[in-house]
């Protein structure tokens, strides 16, 4: 996935699909416009268009906020809405030199596989981890599982605000009510089974019994964003197949150039 991955043996790519039930320039729209995307991808907190080549290939300068630091990387992109096969797809590559960015230089492609009642919004990407030695220690057990989980919870939030016009951060807000409900339930749940053994109570432990039971089977609300609505690996060869619109993107700006980039734009 392109020339700077290319000479490095990398771990399986990240793959993620989700159906959504909307018309596909609408999911277009959100998904491209650089004003939209971070509202409802956790991945980034901005995107910034620096310009377009006579190609189409859109070079941009994205960040994402930290506590106390905001990661800042560079990227190139290429959409094609209106193809033969009736399918869009985007391809990316990006780069950053910032050492607390846990991912480095990586490429990727967006699917949007048309369907009888929406579409198939498909991603697979892959990266060198960043952090150093650090990044490298811990990719394949922490960084990698949380950004496939953190990209499947974005797509489900896509998925919610074009389907139902649930705005992203008010979807966002019911997950972290609905997952301080569960987390306080099971705090319940484990006082009244300390209290059972202790007390010798029955009724203790039947009360911790529902508790524990309502924490974690009772189903989220719809409007509640899940990782677990999406597809994790590519159901046939050609979703996971990488875009051929790979090799002929440019290569990110260099890092160390983001500033002259800010300056020009």
């Amino acid at each position: 996935m392109g020339d700077k991955l290319g000479h490095k043996k990398l771990a399986k790519p990240l793959y993620v699909e989700i159906r959504i039930r909307a018309d596909m320039e609408w999911v277009w729209e959100l998904s491209q416009n650089p004003e939209a995307h971070p509202r409802w991808d956790l991945r980034f907190s901005r995107i910034i268009p620096v310009d377009r080549d006579e190609q189409g290939q859109v070079r941009f300068r994205y960040e994402f906020l930290l506590p106390l630091h905001t990661i800042k990387g560079t990227g190139t992109s290429l959409g094609h809405r209106h193809r033969e096969d009736g399918q869009a797809t985007s391809v990316l590559k990006f780069d950053t030199a910032d050492w607390l960015s846990p991912i480095g230089p990586g490429s990727g492609y967006w699917r949007y596989i048309p369907t009888d009642d929406g579409l198939r919004f498909i991603t697979g990407y892959n990266y060198q981890p960043g952090m150093g030695i650090i990044g490298k220690a811990l990719d394949s057990t922490v960084i990698r599982p949380a950004l496939g989980w953190a990209t499947a919870i974005s797509f489900d939030r896509l998925r919610l605000w074009a389907e139902s016009d649930l705005d992203p951060k008010a979807a966002r807000n019911r997950w972290f009510l609905d997952a301080g409900a569960r987390a306080g339930g099971v705090l319940v749940a484990a006082g009244l089974f300390r209290r059972a053994v202790t007390k010798h109570s029955v009724g203790s432990a039947a009360l911790g019994m529902v508790a524990a039971l309502a924490s974690t089977a009772v189903p989220s609300h719809w409007s509640v964003p899940r990782a677990g609505r999406c597809l994790r690996s590519a159901p046939d060869e050609r979703a996971a197949r990488a875009l051929s619109a790979l090799a002929g993107l440019r290569e990110p700006d260099q890092p160390g150039n983001i500033r002259q980039s800010a300056e020009k734009e």
